[in-house]
């Protein structure tokens, strides 16, 4: 049967595949748009060097679950071969993390302390893992307000048993030891191997009252008497011997400085970032943002006027 549409009408005979290549390259253009906007804002902050001459001291953050502390760990080591880096400041603002992570980072401070003085300065929360890495350093300063101490270790598993059983979802585990298959969330923890979990968790435990014992000078007995995971505020700690002064970040740098002699003020340099992580950090912050705001609006609440608590 002979076509008997306009040249016009074949043009748009698939507005679908239309929209999408306008979608498309909208998007690709807005894609472009913003990564060159980043490169353009982001050129003077990588790899500047400092004019100033006189004495620095270097601030390392620790923000967030101590999951993957490489980049920190770098960044303590390059302000350690330094020469003009005469203190570090570790702003610590972490509820903790895994174990392995949290004592790499203590270690790494603690070598850090070594060769120059390492102050830390608690923020908002620098509690479990985070007040562990905190241990390293020579002086902890801490907001009166912080949230701190949780010593203690703590492991959790699921169990589904019975939801898949509803499902009607069945697993068979061929293993080659008794406790290959520990922890598994298909069904109800043996006593032998809560026994064995237990006995790896109490090893952490320890690990912690000695690690806290050493670096405040305080017998093993006396943090064992608080090491119930309880958090403290900065004022309780203070009494408890787990920090050694109540200020904020000022009063950190200023001890650094001192500890350090330098006379003056100091330069604070923080470690540079490539544009990649830069990017990825802009990227996670609008990332978080997009997805706060539509949750909020898929829950009902306005983005006008969004419900905070807090002092």
């Amino acid at each position: 049967m002979q076509d008997l549409r306009t040249g016009k009408e074949r043009r748009y005979a698939h507005p679908l595949l239309v929209a999408l290549a306008t979608i498309g390259g909208f998007t690709i253009l807005i894609t472009l748009a913003f990564f060159l906007l980043i490169l353009w804002t982001t050129k003077g902050m990588v790899g500047v060097s400092s004019v100033y001459c006189g004495d620095k001291i270097g601030v390392v953050d620790v923000k967030g679950l101590i999951t993957d502390p490489e980049s920190t760990i770098k960044a303590l080591r390059d302000f350690r071969y330094n020469e003009k880096i005469k203190a570090v400041v570790i702003r610590i603002n972490s509820p903790g993390g895994a174990v392995g992570a949290s004592q790499e980072l203590y270690e790494e401070i603690l070598r850090l302390n070594q060769e120059k003085p390492v102050v830390a300065s608690l923020a908002t929360v620098a509690a479990s893992g985070g007040y562990y890495a905190s241990l390293g350093a020579r002086y902890i300063v801490a907001n009166p307000g912080t949230v701190t101490a949780s010593i203690g270790v703590i492991m959790k598993v699921p169990n589904i048993a019975a939801l898949l059983e509803k499902l009607g979802i069945k697993t068979t585990v061929v293993k080659s030891g008794t406790f290959k298959d520990l922890g598994s969330i298909t069904r109800d923890m043996a006593e032998d191997e809560r026994a064995l979990l237990q006995g790896v968790m109490q090893d952490i435990q320890n690990q912690f009252v000695t690690a806290v014992s050493k670096s405040r000078n305080i017998p093993e007995k006396q943090v064992s008497a608080i090491a119930d995971g309880r958090i403290m505020t900065g004022h309780q700690a203070m009494d408890a011997k787990l920090v050694d002064q109540l200020g904020n970040f000022s009063v950190a740098v200023d001890k650094a400085a001192s500890l350090a002699k330098i006379q003056g003020r100091p330069e604070l340099v923080y470690p540079k970032k490539d544009r990649i992580s830069i990017m990825r950090e802009l990227l996670q912050e609008a990332g978080a943002k997009t997805l706060g705001n539509v949750l909020r609006q898929l829950l009902g609440f306005s983005t006008d006027n969004p419900v905070s608590y807090g002092i």
